[in-house]
């Protein structure tokens, strides 16, 4: 009862690392709220899973193991969901802003009259003050997410259904372990007791799954385009210096709205949040849009030729020039002296 729940997601026999970001950042609210963590997996063959998740500060543990929970299908896994979240009545229900999330938790909050916050980028605990019906609510979840195309940042309250709803990104929170021997209970859930005929309508019959080509999420290292590189073809050089230091190439939203990159290299707000030991950005202005997805770099170098960019405000080095001059000299130069 009021705890908060985290529906985790497999991914290749392991818990996804989203999930593990919102366990991590489920733990944080738990502890405000001081109240249980508990986290729910659905699939089969689900053996010794809660030794993933127990580290990251999960009380409790509910496994539903069932050949008819895999793969993923929408029904029979809301089936579940609906059930257990109306006997369990958690306050708050967190899920990754996935296919699978985006599926699952609007059929989830719709089913419960509870209404849902999509592709959160930060999520809070505070108390708000209804000045016209002079009532002042405590300890509500504050769903904070991007809107009107990155423009603005909303703060999104549910004050009078539950559970509150949200889905979060992957890479916006922090993954860490809570501690290593932390240990909760694990409860089994009876998959039969709410699955209906009607909701084994579709099988699987066969998946074809093709894994992305970038990573930009896991890099140590990004050379990251904005629209300032001028061109798709000015963007190689950005390629060929992030493969010569063993690196990935990101851009701004401006850069891959304009046909410079794919989108799957976007980064910021509404895109992939990274936390690299070092960020070249090039030709990036440094809106918030974008810097909300870099910010948390351990080390920003900005190329730039206007010396008053908002990016230099955040970058560590800041070089004033033309980037299609600055680049190619630094290929040179590590070249020269990397042998």
């Amino acid at each position: 009862m009021n705890s908060v729940f985290v529906i985790c997601e497999i991914d290749d026999a392991k818990i996804a690392d989203v999930s593990l970001e919102l366990l991590t950042k489920g733990r944080s609210l738990a502890n405000r709220l001081k109240c249980k963590l508990e986290a729910v997996v659905l699939g089969s063959e689900l053996d010794g899973i809660e030794k993933e998740l127990f580290p990251y500060g999960a009380d409790v543990i509910h496994i539903g193991d069932d050949p008819r929970l895999k793969p993923y299908t929408t029904l029979p896994h809301a089936a579940v969901i609906n059930g257990l979240f109306r006997e369990e009545k958690p306050q708050i229900g967190l899920l990754g802003a996935t296919t699978m999330g985006r599926d699952l938790g609007p059929r989830v909050s719709s089913a419960l009259g509870s209404g849902l916050t999509a592709d959160c980028t930060a999520l809070e605990i505070g108390d708000h003050e209804e000045k016209k019906a002079n009532m002042v609510y405590k300890d509500l979840l504050y769903q904070i997410r991007p809107a009107f195309g990155g423009n603005i940042v909303a703060t999104i309250i549910n004050p009078d259904h539950r559970p509150q709803m949200a889905t979060v990104r992957e890479g916006v929170m922090k993954k860490e372990i809570y501690s290593a021997s932390h240990k909760g209970v694990v409860k089994k859930i009876d998959v039969s007791k709410y699955l209906k005929p009607e909701d084994l309508v579709v099988k699987v019959l066969e998946r074809h799954m093709e894994k992305s080509r970038v990573n930009i999420k896991n890099s140590s290292i990004i050379v990251a385009g904005g629209y300032g590189m001028g061109s798709k073809e000015n963007f190689n050089v950005l390629y060929e210096l992030a493969e010569l230091i063993g690196g990935e190439v990101g851009a701004s939203r401006a850069a891959v709205d304009a046909g410079f990159a794919d989108h799957d290299r976007q980064i910021g707000q509404t895109g992939v949040t990274v936390r690299p030991k070092l960020y070249i950005a090039c030709g990036i202005s440094g809106q918030i849009q974008h810097t909300a997805g870099m910010e948390e770099s351990s080390m920003v170098i900005a190329i730039n030729n206007d010396p008053m960019a908002p990016i230099n405000r955040i970058a560590d080095y800041v070089i004033v020039g033309d980037v299609m001059d600055v680049i190619p000299k630094m290929i040179t130069y590590y070249k020269k002296n990397s042998k």
